[in-house]
């Protein structure tokens, strides 16, 4: 279903769903740096801040499923327009927030509205835009992506440490402003031709099953539950996940068919997105943490010292695909897990008394293993899928994205209650380097393990693989 559209109008809507996704992405990096200076102004210890990253990405994670069903009900610009409002909102609201819980329900709203900008800008994209055109569009749109988490953690430290905190959330205001009126005025209203009826009983499973599962879990690190009603609700998020299965057997129109499950490469790597994307997504949140507690840099040096780990992320994907190629997505999955579990664990080794160059290094090559980490196993997620299976299948990949950054953090803040407790309750100083190093090593040990997933694909290293570019919306975080 596309559209004839003029060349500039066509410009202006790649521009606008760009900086959409710049949007998304700046926000969830931009908050790591300024968790210290967050905590300080709200009378929090800054161990206990999680709730303000995980809030962002379980609402991400909730709202994605949901997203191509309400552009093709609503239409894409309305959705779209929704969106941009949602966000706007959930930004003011971040900014004028007095206390923990205020700032965690307004980070919900601005994720409700993140969650909506890539999707249903992607959706626009294919739609106005011819087949042979589709990948040049998408290809401009994915550069503020991989650009946002550049900027976002030395932005975040600079606003943090020469203005406020609250400026992080009060730059979208006036982006939101010229993105809505872009939107009212050059976004196309697509709308689906075939609209099937929503499965709304099989989202609200997945939905109770992510929230129960990632409550139990934040409740140890920050809510202080008592550990009957951790285990209460890991056992209502398991017992929800397993009714959407059955209730997903027996639907004609299901959320996600079951039928994706029985595509080995699939179901490999989606676990394996899960699983190993809980180490990757606890570092972004635990190393700013890391070297402003325990290693005493300022706010501002701290964001400059993920330069390093965002560059060296976005140089590897030059060379990812001649990798896979000769060595086959098995091998470089299970090498390239395991090198990035013990990546996690030498931050352990990590002192105050160590050269600047070591540290740049060390976080690097970080970035690099990262890099290569989220890029071959998306893309060996997807590239068996048919055409029946691919939206549905990239989809569920987005939110199991989500959902394995939002657990990431919320095992390192448990992981660092538990170091807190054994070590004694230090926040900074030099007596934090203990608390970090048991969780840095505890988390590194745990994504080694997911390496075992990856060794359940088939052994492609005497054929070559498809591509490995698949982009990764949630690398953001």
């Amino acid at each position: 279903m596309n559209t004839e559209t003029s060349a500039p109008s066509s410009r202006l809507l790649l521009w606008l769903v760009a900086i959409g996704f710049f949007m998304q992405t700046l926000d969830a990096t931009i908050v790591n740096t300024a968790l210290p200076a967050m905590a300080r102004s709200l009378g929090k210890s800054p161990l206990r801040m999680q709730a303000v990253v995980v809030s962002y990405a379980l609402a991400m994670a909730t709202v994605i499923p949901a997203t191509g069903w309400l552009a093709d009900r609503f239409g894409t610009r309305r959705v779209f327009m929704l969106a941009i409002v949602l966000f706007a909102l959930g930004s003011g609201a971040c900014a004028m927030s007095r206390t923990l819980t205020e700032l965690t329900a307004s980070r919900i709203l601005q994720g409700t509205g993140g969650a909506m900008l890539l999707p249903v800008g992607r959706l626009t994209v294919l739609r106005a835009f011819p087949r042979e055109k589709f990948l040049e569009a998408m290809s401009f749109v994915a550069i503020p992506g991989l650009i946002g988490p550049l900027v976002g953690p030395t932005l975040g430290g600079w606003l943090v440490q020469y203005a406020s905190w609250h400026w992080i959330f009060l730059i979208n205001l006036p982006v939101a402003a010229v993105g809505l009126w872009t939107t009212l005025r050059f976004m196309p209203d697509f709308r689906g031709s075939d609209l099937t009826r929503f499965d709304l009983s099989g989202y609200v499973m997945l939905v109770v099953a992510m929230l129960a599962i990632s409550i139990a879990l934040d409740g140890v690190g920050s809510l202080g539950l008592q550990h009957a009603v951790v285990v209460a609700l890991l056992m209502m998020g398991l017992a929800a996940l397993a009714a959407y299965w059955l209730h997903a057997l027996r639907t004609p129109a299901p959320l996600f068919p079951p039928s994706l499950f029985k595509i080995q490469t699939f179901r490999v790597g989606l676990l394996g997105n899960l699983f190993a994307r809980i180490g990757s997504g606890a570092m972004p949140y635990m190393i700013p943490l890391l070297m402003q507690l325990a290693m005493g840099y300022s706010p501002s040096h701290a964001g400059m010292l993920m330069l390093p780990m965002a560059l060296a992320g976005m140089g590897m994907k030059r060379v990812v695909t001649r990798i896979v190629v000769r060595l086959g997505y098995r091998r470089v999955l299970v090498f390239n897990t395991l090198a990035l579990g013990l990546m996690i664990a030498s931050f352990a080794l990590m002192t105050p008394s160590q050269p600047l160059w070591l540290r740049i290094l060390q976080l690097a090559a970080f970035g690099a293993v990262n890099s290569m980490q989220f890029t071959a196993m998306n893309t060996v997620t997807l590239k068996d899928l048919g055409p029946g299976h691919a939206s549905s299948g990239n989809s569920l990949m987005s939110m199991v994205q989500m959902l394995g950054m939002s657990l990431g953090v919320s095992v390192a803040a448990a992981l660092l209650s538990t170091f807190s407790g054994w070590f004694g309750a230090v926040d900074a100083g030099p007596q934090a380097v203990s608390v970090f190093r048991g969780a840095l090593v505890t988390i590194g040990v745990l994504t080694m393990t997911s390496a075992a997933i990856f060794w359940q694909l088939a052994d492609d290293s005497h054929r070559v693989p498809e591509r490995a570019d698949t982009a990764d919306p949630g690398q953001a975080s």
